[in-house]
């Protein structure tokens, strides 16, 4: 089998996506969140990615990833094929008010950094006293309509 060193319309579609924010470019850093309990868990797909290079920062409810993907080819080496993407990639995304942001852990396993987020005490349902006319007050259950 031999490897072909440039297919015109293969680069040509490369391009497009880059400029266009095809695939390539979009899902560069995919993402899954979900909630589980008391806490919220954001999962990045970094593979390739040394930990030294994976910065997490946080600003009131932003969290800004930024990680950087170096070759693993030499400068004297001859490059056949490059489709991976390499350089300083970022992403950010919102997280809602009800989150603990100090409360924020990261960690680093097989090419995947985990946020764990607890959600703030204030946002946790809580029992209510009602108190009224010549009753002893009573405790009603408050559901909490956000996630």
């Amino acid at each position: 089998m031999t490897l072909m060193r440039f297919d015109p319309f293969r680069e040509l579609d490369r391009v497009t996506e880059q400029v266009l924010g095809g695939t390539r470019t979009r899902s560069t850093m995919p993402i899954e969140a979900y909630r589980r309990g008391d806490e919220v868990y954001v999962h990045v797909d970094l593979p390739g990615v040394e930990p030294s290079t994976v910065d997490v920062t946080v600003e009131r409810n932003v969290v800004t990833i930024r990680a950087t993907r170096r070759p693993l080819h030499g400068d004297n080496d001859e490059v056949i094929i490059n489709e991976r993407p390499q350089g300083e990639f970022s992403r950010q995304f919102f997280l809602g008010a009800n989150l603990d942001m100090n409360g924020l852990e990261a960690s680093f396993d097989r090419g995947v950094l985990t946020l764990r987020i607890p959600v703030s005490e204030e946002s946790k349902p809580r029992r209510v006293e009602i108190a009224g006319g010549s009753e002893q007050p009573r405790v009603i259950e408050a559901q909490n309509t956000g996630s």
